[in-house]
């Protein structure tokens, strides 16, 4: 019978912006934009690498990138404190632009299900309707700045973090009072699992907090070397729950949920990279997880346990990275402006 397979990557192609790379986001379609504290917005096609330059350097940073979920618009914001709308499938007319100069607009998210985009305001997230032109609804976080924005994956609620909470608003009443989840410190990351089971905190007192969707009960995960930056989840379910990764200095932590649903998560350690990690990121589809920190590694790692591939090409280390929605294509981007596509190939392991 014919033996096991393991993916490995090959790179594809490679450029450099004038400054860091700050973002990247796939569309559905496999087209790739990359943004740069230059301000330079780049859009490529990976098959072709066909380049179209959205935006040229300003000397103003963008900060987040975003496709809606149907490919049709790419949404920029940064240090501007404008939101940038361009629609694809004429990417050389100039974007819609929606003016906010009293913020740095630094978080962006499309809703999974319909074209609304919403964006952090300072202390206010906004929801706008491409369609329709118009924002939908200001929210209030009050205690904070909204440090990170997310929408539930069936795009029914919209989740913010910040100081000492989480906040979860409906978006069938956004004039309802949003549920909360208490916080010790300040959530600086937040993600939800694909199943929308689970909702991840890292916090900036060196804790994680997991709670069941629908949970006021959180786990709470001790013991970092300083703020959980970052959070993944796998879209493939390992046991009774899929994998999380969070990032913290220069260590990842993988955890999986424990059988009995109500015990709580082991952790596996993945302590390779010497600098900090900037970039955590399943492999769509599987438990591949890759990383990218400032010691110029992109760790590849088989099952999210072991390493099977070691990628370089920026000298000065990684900012960023985001696989594409079909697994394909890893892009990644360097703190000197490199950016690099690898592509996924498989190798045989023998026969069984």
């Amino acid at each position: 019978m014919p033996g096991l397979t393991q993916t490995f990557l090959k790179q594809r192609s490679r450029g450099t912006l004038s400054d860091y790379v700050t973002a990247i986001a796939w569309s559905p379609s496999d087209s790739l934009a990359i943004a740069s504290a230059a301000g330079e917005i780049l859009l490529v096609n990976p098959e072709t690498q066909a380049e179209i330059i959205l935006q040229e350097a300003n000397g103003q940073s963008i900060d987040c990138l975003a496709f809606s979920a149907d490919g049709h618009y790419l949404a920029a914001g940064g240090q501007s404190g404008q939101l940038l709308i361009w629609t694809i499938h004429s990417p050389t007319d100039p974007p819609v632009v929606l003016p906010h100069a009293r913020a740095w607009l630094d978080r962006l998210t499309w809703n999974p299900r319909r074209n609304e985009l919403a964006f952090s305001l300072g202390r206010y997230a906004q929801v706008w309707d491409a369609e329709a032109k118009e924002v939908v609804t200001t929210l209030q976080f009050e205690n904070s700045s909204v440090l990170d924005l997310v929408w539930h994956p069936q795009g029914s609620h919209l989740i913010a973090s910040g100081h000492q909470g989480v906040k979860i608003w409906s978006s069938d009443d956004w004039d309802a009072d949003p549920i909360v989840r208490e916080i010790a410190a300040a959530s600086v990351a937040i993600a939800l699992s694909p199943d929308g089971q689970y909702l991840a905190s890292g916090n900036l007192d060196h804790t994680l907090l997991v709670w069941p969707f629908d949970s006021n009960f959180p786990w709470q995960m001790r013991g970092f070397p300083g703020k959980v930056r970052q959070l993944a989840w796998s879209d493939i379910t390992v046991g009774q729950a899929p994998l999380l990764a969070s990032a913290s200095g220069t260590d990842i932590i993988v955890w999986r949920k424990q059988s009995d649903a109500s015990d709580g998560w082991d952790a596996q350690v993945l302590n390779l990279h010497e600098q900090r990690v900037n970039a955590i990121a399943f492999q769509p589809g599987s438990t591949l997880l890759a990383s990218a920190a400032e010691d110029g590694w992109i760790c590849l790692w088989g099952k999210a346990r072991q390493i099977n591939q070691i990628l370089k090409g920026a000298s000065q280390g990684f900012s960023t990275l985001a696989w594409s929605f079909n697994g394909e294509w890893l892009a990644v981007g360097g703190q000197q402006g490199e950016w690099l596509i690898w592509k996924r190939i498989s190798r045989g392991k023998g026969f069984g």
